[in-house]
This record gives C-alpha cells, structure tokens and sequence, in this order.
C-alpha cells in the first residue's frame, strides 16, 4: 500500500472545500446528501466545518459491489428527508466514471430542491465518462484504485486516516 494523500492533505482539502461552499451558501441554509457508505467520513469531517444552518439526508447508490471495477450501479433514497424547495449539495467520496453522481443527481432533481450542486473528495478527471462536473472538488488524482477516509476494498480499510493506493498484490489476495 502507498499513500497518496496523508491525513494532513486530506484535512486541507475538507477545509477548502468548506470554505468555498460558505462561500457559495453564506448563511442560507443548506441540506447534504451524502452517498453511502463512502462518504461517510467526509461526511463527518465537513459538517463540522459549516456553520450555516445544515441538514443530512443518506442515499444509497454502488456500482463496485466488492471488486475494483465499475459495474450496475443500484440506487436506495428511502433514508430521504424531504428536500423539496430546498439547497442541496450531494455529497460523494469519488468521482470516478461519474456515473454514479450524474444517476443520483438526476434521482434529486426530480424531489424538487430549489438548487442542486455536488462536491467530492476525489476527482479521476482521466476515467469520466459523463457530462456533470462536479460543483466542488478538494483533490484530483490518478487513474489508481484508492483506499481510506472512508473508500473500501471488499468492505475494508474506510478507516484508514489517509488515501492509499493498493498494490496489484493486495487487490488480488483473498481477504478474510
């Protein structure tokens, strides 16, 4: 495993994040979407950093199930609050193929929020595949399978306070 962005990085990145989205928002207040489960940690980390008035509602939406590849991407919005008439920023861990926050943004859209943005931890500007960009974006990276602050492999590693990238080796041991 080496890492990519180390604990400090990551905080840095949250505390830009955080301060643009003030920027945008002001006071006014403000309802998160947050796609489980990766999200989770940034989550945590960027509620805290807000100090307008905010909401969390949790989606559920995958394409990975388990392995490091893109496949079907599945979507849950029964932990919804009711966003109607009201600023949203949904909230994902990576952006990626983009598939997944272009499908999930549309599902919002159509609750009726008075505005829709969405914000990332991580951009692979090289493997996107749609037209949505996202609003805001603390880092860019590599084409690399990434682990940590929230990312899995097989359910394992979101706890890890860094961004790592897993060696070929590690993807394809077994994990118990």
């Amino acid at each position: 495993m080496r890492i990519l962005l180390s604990e400090e990085r990551l905080q840095a990145g949250v505390d830009l994040m955080a301060e643009r989205i003030r920027e945008r928002y002001g006071q006014q207040p403000l309802t998160i979407v947050a796609i489980m489960t990766g999200s989770l940690v940034l989550l945590a980390d960027l509620i805290r950093r807000l100090d307008m008035p905010v909401r969390v509602s949790l989606i559920q939406a995958s394409s990975y199930r388990g392995g490091t590849e893109s496949g079907t991407l599945w979507i849950r919005d029964n932990m919804m609050l009711d966003i109607t008439g009201r600023d949203v920023l949904v909230l994902d861990d990576i952006f990626d193929t983009g598939k997944t926050l272009a499908e999930v943004t549309k599902r919002i859209d159509s609750m009726g929020p008075r505005t829709i943005a969405t914000a990332v931890l991580l951009h692979k500007r090289a493997r996107q595949q749609v037209e949505l960009n996202p609003d805001f974006v603390a880092f860019e990276i590599p084409d690399e399978f990434v682990v940590g602050y929230g990312l899995d492999y097989r359910d394992l590693y979101r706890n890890l306070p860094f961004l790592a990238v897993l060696e070929e080796s590690e993807i394809g041991a077994s994990m118990v």
